[in-house]
């Protein structure tokens, strides 16, 4: 008879973990769950449902604890690490977003370590799609190894591509880093946060539908996973079926309210037209392929979300004035755009939207161009020859991918196809650290000093062509900002 296998799941009263909890339970002959949640009046009324489950122990605790993590780290075979502070709360509260999403990552892969076998010990660590920003066509298609590029003030994105540096580079014999895209919810709707004007209306989001991102949890866990499968970088995404422009996206949602056209309650210059993050996945099936995860679309959230919306909501098409208003509302609230513009905040502004004279050029619905995306993956120079098998790459091809990023290799010896052992580099701006060819090549990951604050991308995309490619599609070459913090 099978062993049970023990897996701490953080998370466990978010979105992504709440789901990933019902379908680990349902296999409770298969699995014991440890769940860390936050003792928060809040937090306690998501988990009462799952309160009394035999195979389940909850477990009332701080990610940011070391001996509580330590404690649930003890006796695993898995830990799936989903839980962090994400936007918009992340934008409201940076210092929390850093300690909690840098700080549990650091405390989980210390507990593992501390293990008597932790070679056994399998980490499974939820990034984001947020770590490589905008992209706008046309190379609004992506694949993990792309630059890793944070929109600019984006402290959560910024807090989790440190994050997955410390997992890449742990030492671990079993990781995995699967980036998150947006989750579809039945939440979404309530969300009233500025945060909705940050996104461009001709930006594109391969989503995955919240159930399907529970499934992903709980089959990640399943001992036919191969061990191939491990200590790689993964994109999550819901495959053709979950990807739609954010004009569509937003449309397809309002629709529900009963408002047809959602042109009639929005304005096109509410909307920032740059500096937020989304793409569609150009190789999103291979962690299909290993998981199996997908069985729904965006239509089918949007006729799941239909029958599931308070009747009440549906009324909104009948008064869209007042729902324009308290929409413009939030767009002139702290954080909003229309905030930035009435308040001359000009480092916003730029970082938004290129100047305020460029937000004053923006016309109106009837002159505003929303764009077809095109179908036809556009590819991202990695910078080494990319039809060598990875059991072939050597210190030449690390030297070609260094100069390609405006710096250098330093090593003088690499074990050929040894993805993994760290090498020494320097940056176009002589910073010299160590990273793995894993980390550089496969993550998209670069120096660790460069990484912000300050916000300096213009400098680095100069003297960087890797960068270049995400960064010039939607800057002017002769921009030459630094973003201070405001």
């Amino acid at each position: 008879m099978t062993m049970k296998k023990t897996v701490f799941l953080t998370g466990a009263s978010g979105n992504m973990g709440q789901e990933g909890l019902r379908f680990l339970l349902h296999r409770s002959s298969r699995f014991n769950v440890v769940a860390l949640v936050l003792p928060t009046d809040k937090d306690r009324q998501i988990m009462e449902p799952f309160a009394g489950k035999p195979a389940l122990k909850i477990v009332w605790g701080d990610l940011t604890n070391y001996d509580d993590v330590l404690a649930c780290v003890t006796g695993a075979d898995y830990v799936l690490h989903v839980g962090a502070v994400v936007s918009p709360l992340a934008d409201h509260f940076p210092e929390l977003a850093t300690k909690v999403n840098i700080g549990s990552a650091r405390n989980i892969i210390r507990a593992i370590k501390a293990q008597p076998d932790p070679d056994r010990i399998k980490l499974v660590y939820i990034g984001t799609v947020a770590q490589t920003g905008n992209r706008p066509a046309p190379i609004h298609w992506g694949r993990t190894g792309d630059p890793i590029k944070l929109s600019v003030y984006d402290n959560y994105a910024l807090s989790k591509t440190i994050a997955e540096r410390e997992v890449i580079e742990s030492g671990l014999k079993y990781w995995v880093s699967l980036r998150q895209t947006g989750i579809a919810h039945a939440g979404l709707l309530m969300i009233q946060d500025p945060i909705m004007f940050h996104t461009p209306m001709n930006g594109q989001l391969e989503w995955v539908t919240v159930r399907d991102a529970g499934r992903l949890v709980a089959n990640v866990c399943d001992a036919d996973v191969p061990d191939e499968f491990w200590r790689r970088i993964y994109n999550i995404g819901g495959g053709e079926k979950c990807r739609v422009s954010n004009a569509e996206f937003l449309q397809k949602t309002f629709s529900i309210l009963g408002i047809e056209d959602f042109r009639r309650i929005f304005e096109p210059n509410w909307f920032a037209t740059r500096n937020f993050q989304g793409q569609w996945y150009e190789d999103s099936d291979v962690l299909e392929n290993y998981l199996h995860f997908r069985s729904e679309g965006i239509d089918d959230f949007i006729a799941n979300l239909k029958r599931r919306v308070p009747w009440y909501f549906k009324l909104a098409g009948l008064v869209p004035g007042i729902i324009k208003w308290h929409i413009r509302s939030m767009a002139r609230g702290k954080g909003g755009t229309l905030n930035w513009i009435e308040n001359d905040l000009r480092n916003k502004i730029a970082a938004y939207f290129g100047s305020k004279e460029q937000w004053q050029q923006i016309s109106g619905w009837e002159k505003f161009p929303l764009e077809k995306l095109s179908q036809t993956p556009q590819r991202l120079d990695h910078g080494y020859d990319e039809t060598k098998s990875r059991g072939r790459l050597d210190l030449a091809d690390m030297q070609g991918a260094a100069e390609f990023r405006g710096g250098k290799c330093l090593a003088e010896h690499m074990h050929r196809g040894d993805l993994h052992t760290q090498l020494k580099w320097r940056c176009a701006f002589d910073h010299e650290f160590e990273a793995s060819p894993t980390l550089v090549l496969l993550a998209g990951h670069w120096c660790p000093h460069c990484l912000p604050m300050p916000w300096h991308d213009d400098e680095i995309a100069k003297r960087s062509p890797f960068f270049a490619q995400v960064w010039n599609p939607d800057h002017a070459p002769d921009e030459n900002r630094v973003y201070p913090m405001e």
